[in-house]
């Protein structure tokens, strides 16, 4: 059986929703992006370039791919300055592209089938002393008490929705999965909501000198 990597399609080139509480974050992580120097930056997972649009009006220099043919068609037309391509994080991203001070996937890893490869190949885009900075929506014990209690579990999981999550990571096993790539200093920034029921999880992790 084939897995088809490009088949997802965006309704339109907006940043996504969950953009409105992640990248705040982001773009705030000034601490952590003044290690990596502030300059260029890699965006695994593009989709329809609305981070990269957003880190580049900040000042960075970014680079993006996403294996979605459909949405690096409208990132480019609608951010046609922008050098976004169609890419996998399951390819030898760094021979193509080089290393970046820093790396960021958001909302991406959840849908990804192995994410080993991938956060490798996150780590191999990353200079020493550069960071990785992973969103994904958060999982935790009293998170998941409360949508069981409150009958949204099916809401929340979405089994029916195409192309939807495969993955469904906790600080823990997030944690787990950068350090075993052979990142350094995982910290979490949780957003949306209070912390105990937070929507998404940033995790900022950081590549040995």
């Amino acid at each position: 059986m084939s897995i088809e990597l490009d088949a997802t399609t965006y309704i339109h080139a907006k940043p996504a929703t969950a953009h409105s509480y992640i990248l705040p974050t982001v773009v705030d992580l000034e601490n952590s992006f003044q290690e990596a120097n502030e300059t260029a930056v890699f965006d695994l997972g593009c989709g329809t370039g609305g981070a990269a649009s957003v880190l580049a009006a900040k000042g960075y220099d970014v680079v993006g791919v996403d294996p979605s043919e459909d949405g690096i068609a409208k990132a480019r037309a609608v951010h046609p300055d922008l050098p976004l391509e169609i890419g996998s994080g399951y390819e030898d991203l760094s021979s193509r592209y080089g290393t970046f001070d820093a790396v960021i996937s958001l909302e991406v890893v959840e849908h990804v089938y192995d994410p080993k490869a991938f956060t490798a190949t996150m780590y191999d885009l990353v200079k020493p002393g550069g960071i990785a900075v992973v969103s994904t929506p958060f999982h935790g014990y009293w998170k998941n008490l409360a949508l069981a209690v409150s009958g949204k579990m099916d809401d929340h999981f979405m089994p029916l929705k195409d192309h939807g999550h495969i993955k469904f990571w906790s600080p823990e096993t997030l944690s787990t999965l950068l350090h075993e790539t052979g990142f350094e200093d995982v910290d979490f920034e949780y957003v949306g909501r209070i912390p105990l029921l937070a929507k998404s999880m940033i995790a900022i992790a950081q590549k040995p000198h």
